[in-house]
C-alpha cells in the first residue's frame, strides 16, 4: 500500500492531468446533442456529390419554417372571431319606442297617426340595425373579417366584420338612413331620440376566439407527402433543387431524430467520446512536444483546457436558445487570450481544435468552421502586442470584417442572388466584434484566478515608477542604473532572436532586488570607494553577493511579483562561481572547496532567462574594460559567453548556436555606440 502512495506521489502530476482529460471529454460530450450525425452533406444550388440516395426507411416530408408560418398567417387571417349577441336588447328597445316617440313627438300633428310614414320609418331602423348587432366598442378587424355571433354558447349566424355597426359610426349611420325625406327638425329629434334608446348588444368573447383559434392552429399538417422506402431521392451528379433540398432535410431529421435515439444512443455516446478525446488527446500531445515547460505546469493546462471547453459552453447555450445568433459567440476570444499568456501558435492550434468540435453542433457546420478558421488565423496574424489598445481595436475590426466578407461569399454561393440577404446577420458579427474587446478584463480575471501573467501586466512591471524600482533606485542607485542597462541589452537581443523582448526587459529591471538587503558591498553602489568586504573573510562575503539571488526571490514574492518574473531572478547566475572570491580563497587555500562560492541556480531554462544571464555578465564585466576598442569589445563578449557555455549553463534553454552568436553580435554593436567607438580611418 504504502508502494502505490509513493507511485502515486511520484506521478501525481499524470494523474492530475487523466483526471482533467477524462473530466473535459465527458463534459463536453455532456453538452453535444445525444443525437447521430447525418452522414451526408449537401448544398442547395449544388451537385450531390454521394452515391445515388434510395429512402432507408418511410419518412414524411416536413414543410419548411417559411411555408408553416405562411399557412399560419393565413389561418389567423381567415379564423372566425367569435362576439357574445344579447337578443333580449333588441325586445327591450322594441317596448320602450313607443313611448319614447310618443315623448318627443307630443306636440306635433304626427302623433294624430301612430302608423304614419316616421314612426313605420323608425320601427324599420330598429328592425334593421339589430338583424346582425351594434358592437359595444371598436375592434381592429377589416370589414371582410369572418366573425360569428354566439347566444348561450349557440352560433346565430356567421357574417363579417362590416356587417355590424360599430358604435362611433352611430351618428353617420342614423343621419344617412333618415336623409332628407324629412324635414330637418324632425330628422334631428329622430335621431336624438335613436341615441336614447339604442343600446350596444354585441361584444367580443375572446376567450371563445382565442380557443378556436388554438384549435386550427394545431390542425396545420407539418408535412406534405411522403416518402416510400427504397424510393429514389436523388442520382449523383443531379443538382440540389428546392425539392429534393426539402426531402433531404426531412430525411436528415427524421434520420437524426428517431433513428438514433431510439435505436443507437448508447452507440452514438460513445463515437462522440471517442471523438473528442481523440481531440483533446492531440492537444495534449501537441503541448508535450512543442511546448513541455507548459504541459509540465498543470496550472496551464488546466487553464487552456479550461477555455476550450467555457467556448463550447457558450455556444451550446446559444445554439439552444436561438441558433441564428451562433456568431455572436466571441470566439476569437480563445486565440487572443491564449496568445497573450503563452504564444501564437498555440492559440491557433487550440482555436482549430475548438472549431472542429464545434462542428458536431452548429448548424452549417462547413460554412461556421471555415468562418471561424480563417478568423482565428487573422487573430493570430494581426493581434502583435495586445497591450497596446489600439491594436486590438484594429485588430477587432479586421475580424469583424471578414467575417462580414466570408458570409457574404457564402451566402451567394448558396442563394445566388443578393435580394434576399439577411443584413441583421452583420449586425451579429459587429456585436461578435464588440463582445472581443472584453478580451482585456477577461486576461487581468484569468491573472488572478490562474496565477498567470500576460504582456499587459508585464507593460505595467516595466514602469520605473512601481514602488518596487522606485525603492531600489532610492537605496541601490547603482544597481538600478546596472538594471536599467541590462534591460537595453536584453531587450534588443530578444527582438534579435524573436523571444518575448517585455518578458525579458522586465526581468532584467527586477533581477537585482535582491541586493537592496547590502547595497554597499556591490561595486556599482560603493561610491565613497569604502569597500566592506576588506573587514570580511572570502566565504563571508561570497556569502553575501550569493544571498542576493535569495534575497531576490524573497522580496519579488512579498510584492507578488509573477512567478515568471522571478525565474530570471532565480537564474540570472545560475550555477555560475563567485570567481573573485573563490580565486582570493584558493591563493591561500588550496583545499578550498569550491562548492561554498557556487550560486544555487538553477541554470537558465529558457532563451529569456539565458539572455538576461549574457547580458547581465556582459554589461556588469565591461565596467572593468579600460581604453575599449572595437577588438577588445569583440573579445571581451566572446570570452564572458564562451565561458557560460563552456560551464554548460545554457544546456537547460532552448537556445541554439546561431541565436547565441546572433546576441552577440547585438552586445558587441550595442556596447560599441556606449563607449562611443568610431571606425579608424587610415591617415
Amino acid at each position: 500500500m504504502k508502494e502505490l502512495l509513493n507511485k502515486w506521489y511520484k506521478n501525481h502530476a499524470l494523474v492530475y492531468k487523466i483526471l482533467l482529460f477524462l473530466l473535459t471529454t465527458l463534459f463536453i460530450v455532456y453538452l453535444f446533442p445525444k443525437t447521430g450525425k447525418f452522414r451526408y452533406s449537401f448544398e442547395k444550388g449544388k451537385p450531390w456529390q454521394s452515391e445515388n440516395l434510395y429512402a432507408p426507411f418511410n419518412f414524411a416530408i416536413k414543410k419548411s419554417q417559411d411555408e408553416i408560418e405562411k399557412e399560419r398567417l393565413e389561418v389567423e387571417n381567415n379564423a372566425s372571431v367569435y362576439f357574445d349577441v344579447n337578443l333580449e336588447v333588441y325586445s327591450q328597445i322594441k317596448s320602450d319606442y313607443p313611448r319614447k316617440f310618443e315623448e318627443v313627438f307630443k306636440d306635433t300633428t304626427v302623433l294624430s297617426n301612430l302608423n304614419s310614414i316616421l314612426y313605420k320609418k323608425g320601427e324599420d331602423l330598429i328592425d334593421r340595425m339589430y338583424t346582425n348587432g351594434i358592437l359595444d366598442t371598436d375592434y381592429p378587424y377589416t370589414e371582410e373579417k369572418p366573425i360569428a355571433l354566439v347566444s348561450s354558447n349557440t352560433i346565430e349566424k356567421r357574417l363579417e366584420y362590416g356587417n355590424l355597426i360599430e358604435i362611433n359610426q352611430l351618428r353617420p349611420y342614423l343621419e344617412s338612413y333618415f336623409g332628407t325625406s324629412i324635414s330637418l327638425d324632425n330628422r334631428n329629434k329622430m335621431v336624438s331620440l335613436f341615441f336614447d334608446i339604442i343600446r350596444p348588444n354585441v361584444a367580443l368573447n375572446e376567450n371563445l376566439t382565442k380557443k378556436a383559434l388554438e384549435e386550427e392552429l394545431s390542425q396545420i399538417s407539418l408535412t406534405r407527402g411522403s416518402i416510400d422506402q427504397d424510393q429514389l431521392i436523388i442520382s449523383k451528379g443531379q443538382v440540389v433543387e428546392d425539392e429534393e433540398y426539402k426531402i433531404l432535410n426531412s430525411l436528415k431529421s427524421e434520420y437524426e431524430s428517431q433513428v438514433w435515439n431510439t435505436a443507437n444512443y448508447n452507440w452514438v455516446l460513445f463515437a462522440y467520446t471517442l471523438l473528442v478525446a481523440l481531440t483533446l488527446l492531440m492537444l495534449l500531445l501537441f503541448l508535450h512536444k512543442y511546448r513541455s515547460e507548459v504541459f509540465l505546469n498543470n496550472t496551464k493546462v488546466t487553464f487552456i483546457f479550461f477555455n476550450v471547453a467555457l467556448m463550447i459552453l457558450l455556444t451550446t447555450l446559444v445554439i439552444n436558445y436561438n441558433s441564428q445568433y451562433i456568431y455572436v459567440v466571441p470566439l476569437c476570444i480563445l486565440p487572443l487570450v491564449l496568445k497573450a499568456f503563452f504564444d501564437a501558435r498555440l492559440g491557433l492550434f487550440a482555436h482549430v481544435l475548438t472549431v472542429l468540435l464545434l462542428g458536431f453542433i452548429v448548424p452549417n457546420s462547413y460554412e461556421y468552421m471555415f468562418l471561424q478558421i480563417i478568423a482565428g488565423i487573422v487573430t493570430i496574424l494581426t493581434v502583435s502586442e495586445l497591450y497596446k489598445r489600439a491594436n486590438l481595436f484594429i485588430s477587432v475590426g479586421q475580424i469583424t470584417l471578414i467575417y462580414i466578407i466570408a458570409y457574404f461569399a457564402f451566402f451567394v454561393i448558396h442563394e445566388g442572388q443578393i435580394t434576399s440577404l439577411r443584413w441583421e446577420t452583420f449586425g451579429l458579427f459587429v456585436l461578435c466584434g464588440l463582445a472581443t474587446l472584453f478580451v482585456q478584463p477577461l486576461i487581468y480575471i484569468y491573472e488572478k484566478i490562474f496565477g498567470l501573467v500576460s504582456d499587459v501586466s508585464l507593460l505595467e512591471l516595466s514602469d520605473t515608477n512601481t514602488k518596487l524600482l522606485k525603492q531600489l533606485s532610492n537605496e541601490a542607485p547603482g544597481t538600478f542604473h546596472h538594471s536599467l542597462n541590462v534591460a537595453n541589452l536584453a531587450e534588443a537581443s530578444a527582438n534579435e532572436i524573436g523571444a518575448n523582448a517585455m518578458l525579458v526587459r522586465v526581468g532584467a529591471l527586477y533581477h537585482d532586488i535582491g541586493k537592496m538587503a547590502n547595497p554597499t558591498y556591490f561595486t556599482e553602489n560603493q561610491s565613497n570607494g569604502i569597500d566592506p568586504h576588506k573587514e570580511l573573510s572570502n566565504k563571508e562575503s561570497a556569502k553575501i553577493i550569493i544571498d542576493h539571488v535569495l534575497n531576490g526571490i524573497e522580496l519579488a514574492k512579498k510584492y507578488n511579483l509573477p512567478d515568471r518574473v522571478i525565474d530570471f531572478i532565480r537564474t540570472h547566475h545560475g550555477t555560475s562561481s563567485v570567481y573573485y572570491f573563490y580565486m582570493k580563497e584558493k591563493s591561500t587555500d588550496e583545499d578550498t572547496d569550491i562548492k561554498d562560492f557556487l550560486y544555487p541556480g538553477p541554470k537558465p531554462f529558457s532563451k529569456e532567462t539565458a539572455i538576461l544571464m549574457m547580458c547581465d555578465s556582459v554589461e556588469a564585466a565591461s565596467k572593468s574594460l579600460k581604453e575599449p576598442t572595437t577588438v577588445k569589445i569583440n573579445d571581451f563578449v566572446e570570452n564572458i559567453i564562451n565561458k557560460q557555455m563552456d560551464n554548460g549553463q545554457f544546456l537547460n534553454a532552448n537556445i541554439t548556436f546561431k541565436e547565441i552568436q546572433s546576441i552577440k553580435k547585438v552586445l558587441k554593436h550595442k556596447l560599441a555606440n556606449i563607449y562611443h567607438l568610431r571606425i579608424e580611418y587610415p591617415e
